[in-house]
């Protein structure tokens, strides 16, 4: 039988109600009872675990008693010596403390105090932002420490033990440069962003070179499904649920996160997510604290954050990453009255997309008015090639063939559109471009001050040319997925607050329905189709392009502007 203090008070506090823990750290609890404390071949250095906590407590931050019951776990051995966890996934919420514990761990491996000569550690990350953090935060703590520096050298890029030889290095995940590093530890951060095991791979080749070698893995959730964090979790979970012994696989899964999606609505809960958030909290945890419920605040007015919040704050990742870009009932309170005298007052962007010839092509003005995007029902239009209509929605037809068919004239209906002005069939098999530039033409003669023209890169090189020709600036997005990454937040926004405005357009609720919502892995979002023939988007994109173009339109109508400068004498 063995055991440690720290492990048996935070067992304790667990078991007396004092702190509440998720479903994997109780499964946890249950394998060290059942495996570690009853094990007659196992021994906790006691020496190693209270000199890496004296060490950090006096050099960087006091621990908490989580920290210093994971802490136990680097310092298990078997009686020959060799490590029972060489490695550790640290899997907790945004502000868990994480990078500050491996930044201590990294000084302290390469240390005299536990000293193993050459006991080299590398820090890897994404972003070399990310990579430098603990190394920054270990070379500014030697540097303003008198004492340190007679330990350590502070290089540009390395630190170096003088007694051990140990080094402490960051690197960015290039997995083609890093072959043949002769490592004791390697620390991989962002763990959430690893799409594949390739960069883990290179990286852990050259362990075992010294004693007592170990990896940790650390991060939060994010949003790469099926990759490297995901066939870790399932390795972890494996492991806590007695599938695979911690003899055959000696990785120490300390995980946090949420159990429900609905524990993120009860702040008590947090502390599944977040090891800081357990009772009695420290200066940092109030003040981490704070801010997390600030940010949980505001997700009643930023839908958007909200997958961002439960995934990396509440370490509990939404699997379903494609969704509508709204509600329909938000689609419906679109149909907000206008003024059109009022904005024929203002300026407008002009915007299309023109995506394939062989379809559909929208076009509109949208206008900005008190941080309203309205695009008029009267002044946006969409042309539709006829056989493609014909063959996809049924426009010629009277009546449905079959009863028991579809009719696809009651998913898309057409010709009523048609009828409605919000659309033209054009019984051509190619989209002219010259039409799509005359609507527009037709628009400013009309009276409609359209300060540019806004479109994709596709078809623009043929649109281009022709829009200047008449006399319209034009600006083209070269990337609309970039695009859609950095407008979605304010996209979203603007729907949730109701602040997108399209009359009563059914055209434009069909298009902005039809639109799928998809996160890539690196978090940004991008605008897809839910079906990709009959679904159209042709409309929604034509809004994106004019919500990108509106940052050059002031909120303010131009006639005020002109009445106030006739009233100043020059």
């Amino acid at each position: 039988m063995i055991s440690y203090k720290y492990i048996d008070e935070y067992i304790k506090l667990w078991r007396d109600g004092k702190i509440i823990l998720n479903k994997r750290r109780k499964k946890l609890i249950e394998l060290i009872e059942r495996d570690i404390l009853t094990a007659d071949d196992m021994y906790f250095d006691e020496e190693q675990i209270e000199n890496y906590i004296t060490f950090t407590e006096k050099y960087y931050f006091p621990l908490t008693l989580t920290q210093k019951f994971k802490t136990c776990f680097i310092f298990l051995y078997y009686n020959d010596g060799s490590l029972v966890f060489d490695e550790h996934l640290d899997y907790e919420g945004r502000g868990g403390g994480k990078t500050g514990r491996i930044s201590t761990l990294a000084n302290y491996f390469i240390s005299d105090l536990h000293g193993i000569d050459n006991y080299n550690v590398s820090v890897v990350a994404n972003s070399e932002k990310q990579a430098k953090m603990s190394f920054t935060e270990v070379y500014n703590t030697i540097d303003k420490d008198n004492t340190l520096k007679e330990h350590f050298v502070n290089k540009k890029a390395l630190i170096e033990s003088g007694s051990t030889k140990s080094v402490f290095q960051y690197h960015t995940s290039n997995a083609s440069t890093k072959d043949g590093l002769r490592d004791g530890c390697v620390i991989f951060e962002e763990v959430h962003r690893y799409e594949d095991s390739g960069v883990v791979n290179v990286f852990t080749s050259g362990l075992g070179k010294v004693s007592n070698p170990r990896v940790f893995y650390v991060g939060s959730d994010g949003f790469v499904r099926e990759g490297f964090l995901d066939k870790l979790l399932e390795r972890a979970d494996n492991i806590l649920d007695g599938h695979v012994s911690i003899r055959d696989d000696g990785l120490f899964a300390f995980m946090c996160n949420l159990d429900d999606e609905a524990e993120m609505h009860n702040p008590d809960m947090w502390q599944k997510a977040n090891s800081q958030f357990h009772p009695p909290l420290t200066n940092y945890a109030k003040t981490l604290f704070k801010t997390v419920m600030k940010q949980y605040n505001k997700l009643e007015h930023d839908p958007d954050g909200y997958e961002e919040f439960i995934t990396k704050r509440m370490n509990l990742p939404k699997v379903d990453l494609e969704k509508s870009v709204t509600s329909w009932e938000k689609i419906k309170a679109t149909d907000q009255s206008y003024n059109l005298d009022e904005l024929k007052k203002r300026e407008c962007i002009g915007c299309l997309d023109y995506a394939a010839v062989r379809d559909f092509v929208a076009m509109g003005l949208l206008f900005l008015k008190d941080d309203n995007f309205i695009v008029p029902k009267e002044l946006t239009h969409s042309y539709v090639c006829k056989p493609f209509a014909d063959k996809h929605y049924a426009y010629s037809k009277e009546k449905a063939e079959n009863n028991n068919k579809k009719d696809h004239r009651k998913f898309a209906p057409i010709k009523e559109w048609e009828n409605g002005g919000l659309l033209s069939v054009l019984d051509i098999e190619t989209m002219d471009p010259h039409l799509v530039v005359k609507w527009f033409v037709d628009k400013r003669d009309e009276g409609w001050n359209i300060k540019k023209i806004v479109g994709d890169n596709f078809k623009m090189d043929i649109l281009k040319p022709l829009f200047e020709a008449t006399g319209f600036e034009v600006e083209v997005i070269r990337n609309p997925d970039a695009a859609s990454g950095l407008l979605a937040p304010r996209i979203e926004i603007a729907f949730e607050n109701e602040q997108v405005i399209f009359g009563d357009n059914p055209l434009m609720r069909w298009y902005t329905n039809n639109v799928l919502v998809k996160r890539l892995p690196n978090g940004n979002k991008v605008y897809r189709k839910k079906e990709e023939v009959k679904r159209k988007t042709d409309g929604f994109m034509m809004f994106l392009y004019g919500v990108w173009g509106s940052r050059d339109l002031d909120d303010t109508d131009v006639d005020g502007v002109l009445d106030f400068l006739d009233s100043i004498a020059f």
